[in-house]
């Protein structure tokens, strides 16, 4: 356990710290579009006036837009999902089966957030902001938690069992 933990915390840090260098950002700025891109999307499947531009959502005919900035792109809770199960002991094909998951749940999860805040900030900015900076940040991080703990349940054991001695 203590092997784990320091190792999750050096794994989290160096994470944390690479996205903030010029090549993380080379990362992270294109996927920030791809997120404004993808929510466009979704807004356009109910309503065609969504647009993106960069990292930046609007709607066309009312002028509302979001920028969607580091802590709303889903990649810190991605960054501490892949620091848990790259510190934990487990196979490499279960790890990378929990990321890829995890990816998905994760970025899923961001999609819906980014489009209920999309239309909430058009309704009410006080609630725009509620739940932007107290729901929606818990329920990214509490989601990378889950999917964490689910694919920890999942991973076979390293040692096989060994049998209780006869008596």
């Amino acid at each position: 356990m203590r092997r784990f933990a320091i190792t999750f915390v050096v794994l989290l840090v160096a994470l944390f710290a690479f996205e903030l260098t010029p090549p993380g950002q080379a990362i992270v700025q294109p996927w920030t579009a791809l997120v404004a891109q993808a929510s466009a999307g979704a807004i356009r499947a109910f309503d065609g006036s969504a647009v993106s531009q960069g990292n930046a959502l609007y709607d066309a005919k009312t002028g509302f837009g979001v920028t969607i900035v580091a802590g709303c792109n889903g990649v810190e809770a991605m960054l501490v999902l892949l620091a848990g199960i790259l510190a934990y002991p487990a196979p490499w094909r279960s790890k990378a089966i929990g990321l890829a998951i995890g990816l998905v749940a994760i970025q899923g999860l961001n999609l819906v957030r980014i489009v209920s805040l999309f239309y909430l900030g058009q309704w009410d900015a006080q609630w725009f902001e509620w739940a932007h900076l107290y729901v929606w940040q818990a329920l990214i991080m509490l989601d990378a938690l889950i999917v964490w703990l689910l694919w920890m349940r999942s991973v076979p054991d390293r040692e096989p069992a060994v049998p209780a001695p006869a008596a």
